[in-house]
């Protein structure tokens, strides 16, 4: 289309839309009037030589924006590379090639290479908009992908984006499948077998759905937004790093998917898989150690589907060329002390310290996963581990690591601090993984990196009346009473029973 009636200078509209290329207009503006936008339509914007689509939405009052004038959301921004003064022409865009794609797996059909790709690609291209991602998420949700299209998946995911070659040698890595709060043992087994020579690149996600992920707990202790040449030169000069793989552009329409998945909350196996082990590849993983926690109250919740998942994973993994081990642990209840960003980080720290009052379960899991990595490249892995840990090369190696991608800061502690204690008295004979993460959401994690639940009791011990079984950890008063009210109502997430 020719012309200046589908021209508007373009000004920053300062919104964070999380990925989502947003732009705004006046609902008396002449291009809304003449191309016959309205809101929710997906718009193509082109300035110069770039073009990203967007979708409309309509000023209908107020000032802010000003006439014949369109405002464009930090991402759809940024994608642009604009500066103070840009114009941008107006168009409808063409349907996205892969429309029929999602289309036909919606109606139950499969997905090839090509339909895959098709899908990644506009993904990444912004063509798609949040509706046809859902159509997508949904059509694969439960077990609607087979093993074939979750390997084409996996493929179109890692080729997407950057992938990191880090030459010859084995590159180690490790992921937990998730759903057990306090189980942060990444940085423990990140140092120690960075300290037994091996490299281990690890690039980790911000919480989900969770009180924390690698990257908030490890952003507490030393900076994790690296960009790739930042992150080259700390695994260059310390064999490992623990990084927030967003900067990487590591499989990048993994993060597109996730952002869709939250709100729908539907557990897809294959998409799982994919997510999981395109960035594995892309890193430039080749052993790859998947801890798969299984318990009631976890993401996996029974054998059956753990080893379900494990197949898959397996599958997937002998397709990319990489040597892939699963670790079953026990999922029944939290590890160590601390659900939080600092919480769990003063808890990683004492047991690298070999702190007397370090959670032991935390440093047995560290352990038998650190262990089961190295025995991918050799033996008695679990040998070696321990006594990393135990002669301070760990602990060593960790504060090198931190040093390298730039400085070590000691954890913090949250202000408002409230025990909840025992209403009875009794053995623990369970805890809720999911109600004491939501308490610990509600005081503010993980965005409050202070805030959290700092746990005083675990299953199997015999409480009284009044001892404390929890503190609830907040910054600020109002997040702390929104935590204790839900703390309050329901059932308790500690289960306690009469001792036998």
């Amino acid at each position: 289309m020719t012309g200046r009636h589908n021209i508007l200078p373009l000004v920053p509209a300062d919104i964070d839309t999380y990925r989502q290329p947003v732009v705004y207009m006046r609902e008396d503006c002449h291009v809304c009037r003449s191309e016959g936008f309205t809101t929710q339509t997906r718009v193509e914007i082109e300035v110069e030589d770039k073009r990203i689509i967007a979708t409309l939405n309509v000023i209908t009052g107020g000032d802010w924006l000003p006439p014949e004038t369109a405002a464009l959301s930090n991402t759809a921004w940024e994608a642009l590379a604009l500066q103070t003064g840009a114009v941008g022409r107006f168009s409808h865009p063409e349907q996205p090639a892969s429309a029929s794609a999602i289309r036909t797996k919606v109606y139950g059909g499969r997905l090839d290479n090509a339909a895959c790709r098709a899908i990644i690609s506009d993904t990444i291209q912004r063509r798609l908009s949040d509706l046809d991602l859902a159509a997508f998420v949904t059509s694969c949700a439960g077990d609607r992908m087979d093993e074939a299209e979750t390997i084409a998946l996996t493929l179109a995911m890692r080729d997407a984006g950057a992938r990191l070659d880090w030459g010859k040698g084995p590159v180690l890595d490790k992921h937990c499948v998730g759903g057990l709060p306090g189980n942060r043992t990444t940085p423990i087994v990140v140092a120690i077998v960075a300290a037994a020579g091996h490299l281990i690149p690890k690039t980790s996600s911000r919480a989900i759905t969770s009180p924390a992920g690698t990257a908030d707990t490890m952003e507490v202790m030393a900076p994790v937004a690296l960009d790739q040449a930042a992150m080259r030169s700390v695994v260059e000069a310390e064999g490992g790093c623990i990084v927030w793989g967003r900067r990487l552009d590591l499989s990048p329409a993994d993060d597109m998917l996730i952002r869709i998945e939250r709100p729908l909350d539907f557990d897809s196996e294959g998409q799982m898989v994919a997510s999981i082990l395109s960035k594995k590849a892309a890193a430039g993983s080749s052993h790859v150690l998947i801890d798969m926690p299984v318990g009631s109250t976890a993401k996996v919740r029974t054998e059956a589907a753990a080893k379900t998942l494990a197949d898959r994973l397996q599958a997937v993994a002998a397709a990319l060329g990489q040597k892939l081990s699963i670790h079953r642990s026990d999922g029944s209840a939290p590890v160590g002390c601390g659900i939080g960003p600092a919480l769990e980080a003063h808890d990683v720290l004492a047991v690298l310290r070999r702190s007397p009052q370090a959670p032991a379960d935390l440093r047995e899991r560290a352990l038998d996963v650190a262990g089961a990595l190295l025995d991918l490249v050799g033996s008695n892995g679990r040998q070696w581990a321990g006594e990393l840990l135990d002669d301070g090369k760990a602990e060593a190696k960790f504060m090198a690591v931190c040093t390298a991608q730039g400085g070590f800061t000691e954890p913090g502690k949250a202000p408002q601090i409230q025990p909840i204690k025992a209403t009875h008295a009794g053995q623990i004979t369970a805890i809720d993984n999911r109600r004491i993460a939501k308490i610990a959401k509600l005081a503010g994690a993980p965005g409050r990196k202070t805030s959290g639940v700092l746990l005083h009791a675990r299953v199997g011990d015999t409480v009284e009346i009044g001892q404390p079984l929890f503190e609830v950890h907040a910054e600020s008063q109002g997040e702390l009473a929104w935590a204790l009210e839900y703390a309050a109502s329901g059932d308790s997430p500690f289960r306690v029973e009469d001792a036998p």
